[in-house]
């Protein structure tokens, strides 16, 4: 069995159980928790099926892994392996019909975001088919860009869970904090720097399976673009949940860049009556 063989196998079982579990739990947060997982066994078996002689793909495959390792802590430590539902799943589910929201978990939430997740790893399948193309320089800058994006998303996760974590005391201390959602930090220059470094990854793991072709365009490039649709939309939705929590959530919106970190913008005003 190839490589690829193996990863569409992985593919369909992580599928069945997700859904399966979905309609037993009656939550909706299995793909949430294989998210960081699945990419690591795909990369890994184009990795393995090239005997790991191959010094790109491993490469690729321990990008992988870390990324998936520092993914894997963060969602743990939020309590996503111990039954709590992402909060954007209930709000969206009371938005609609029982056999609309079945739909939707069978189509996107299980069968679209696995399907998404075969496609972000697809950059090793194109290093596999062409893996007599030297390891070079090029490979070397993208994984220390790569690195760069790692750190940058360490460092997002690190400072949105300190503020959480003091904010959590004040509150339980009968406190009210000073400012109720993040805004300092890499914060200041992005509302979800996080989303940033993370979209940014993959794209350098295309960049490094189109070097071991030589062509910057590939078909395998699809994922990458799926991938950051598909945070655009969690984006616009996240934000729309917290706007109606958070009033003054708006001169956030209006100062900082959504995504990519930028220069805050003046702070808007509206004049008084």
């Amino acid at each position: 069995m190839t490589p690829l063989h193996l990863v569409w196998l992985t593919f369909a079982v992580v599928c069945a159980a997700c859904w399966i579990l979905s309609i037993v739990t009656k939550e909706h947060s299995w793909v949430d928790r294989m998210w960081s997982i699945t990419p690591i066994i795909y990369v890994g078996e184009f990795a393995r099926g090239a005997h790991f002689h191959n010094a790109r793909l491993n490469a690729m495959a321990i990008l992988a892994l870390l990324w998936g390792a520092r993914l894997t802590f963060n969602f743990a430590r939020k309590g996503g392996y111990s039954g709590t539902e992402d909060y954007r799943w209930p709000v969206l589910r009371a938005s609609m019909s029982n056999w609309q929201f079945q739909l939707f978990n069978i189509f996107f939430i299980v069968l679209y975001q696995n399907f998404l997740l075969v496609l972000i790893s697809l950059p090793a399948l194109t290093a596999y088919r062409h893996q007599a193309t030297a390891f070079d320089r090029w490979d070397v800058l993208l994984i220390v860009i790569f690195a760069l994006f790692l750190i940058g998303e360490t460092v997002a996760d690190q400072q949105q869970w300190n503020f959480q974590q003091n904010k959590k005391k004040i509150i339980e201390a009968g406190g009210v904090p000073e400012k109720r959602f993040l805004t300092t930090g890499l914060f200041k220059y992005s509302r979800h720097p996080n989303y940033f470094f993370e979209i940014s990854q993959w794209w350098v793991l295309y960049l490094i399976g189109c070097n071991s072709i030589g062509l910057i365009f590939q078909r395998t490039i699809l994922g990458a673009v799926l991938l950051t649709l598909l945070f655009v939309g969690s984006t616009n939705f996240t934000e729309k949940i917290s706007l109606g929590k958070y009033p003054e959530y708006a001169d956030y919106q209006a100062t900082t860049s959504a995504v990519i970190p930028w220069f805050a913008k003046r702070r808007l005003r509206k004049q008084e009556a």
